[in-house]
């Protein structure tokens, strides 16, 4: 049988919103949030958050969750859930399958959402699974804040960018407009082959850590999903998150009114 396990990376110094693991949405830090919502998704066996900060440890801990203490030299989230993998499996002893990697900025992503990627590792083929979901205004479709992708006809990444893809020239309308969420799940290997690549020039111009796959001939599995996501990288994000979970049908499960 598989295992899985989710790790949630997280840190303070984020550049464009310092602080904002411990942001409150509703009177919970938004790293508590995505701890809970990870650790209610079915087929995890555990959930972990990765950091290089204390506060960030001690919330977590605080609320009875796992927290990993990794280095403070990661700049991306992937190399960081990387070594977090490998500590928890020298210190349980246990090998991980697979590792989901739940960005600590996804503070609406459901339970289920999560657990979708690990059915698509029933096909051998398939090493990495992101889930994306559809960007559905022309100010997010050209905020440099929300990742798009554009798949082939097996919804497998062609490439990632910051830019709007497929280019709005034309009109953006019709378009399928796909962004990518924090959510991924790799192959254990692959995860630590990942971590021991070097970047890649258009990793570094796109600032996106999945182009060193699609750079070195890998490929990576698109899940779509039809409900609204938000990685909060701005205080307005965070206003609008808010909004949007006072109405959650999942909050109930881990925040008792």
């Amino acid at each position: 049988m598989m295992k899985a396990i989710g790790i949630i990376p997280a840190r303070m110094g984020a550049t464009r919103f310092p602080g904002k693991p411990m942001a409150p949405l509703l009177g919970m830090p938004m790293i508590g949030h995505c701890y809970h919502r990870t650790r209610l998704a079915p087929g995890l066996a555990a959930a972990y958050v990765a950091t290089c900060d204390e506060a960030i440890a001690r919330y977590v801990e605080g609320i009875g969750g796992r927290a990993v203490m990794t280095a403070s030299t990661h700049n991306r989230a992937t190399t960081r859930t990387a070594e977090a993998l490998e500590i928890i499996e020298r210190e349980t002893g246990e090998r991980v399958d697979v590792v989901v990697m739940v960005q600590g900025d996804e503070p609406l992503i459901a339970p289920e959402t999560i657990s979708e990627t690990l059915r698509h590792f029933a096909d051998p083929a398939v090493n990495i699974v992101n889930v994306m979901s559809k960007l559905r205004t022309l100010e997010a479709f050209v905020d440099k804040n929300n990742v798009k992708v554009v798949v082939n006809r097996n919804s497998d990444a062609l490439y990632f960018s910051r830019e709007p893809i497929p280019s709005p020239w034309k009109g953006w309308e019709h378009l399928p407009r796909y962004m990518q969420t924090g959510i991924i799940a790799f192959r254990r290997d692959v995860l630590l082959h990942f971590n021991a690549m070097q970047e890649t020039p258009l990793e570094q111009h796109e600032s996106v850590d999945m182009n060193r796959v699609l750079e070195t001939g890998g490929s990576i599995r698109m899940a779509p999903i039809d409900a609204f996501t938000i990685g909060v990288d701005t205080p307005e994000e965070l206003a609008e998150a808010e909004r949007r979970l006072q109405t959650d049908p999942d909050l109930a499960r881990y925040l008792p009114r």
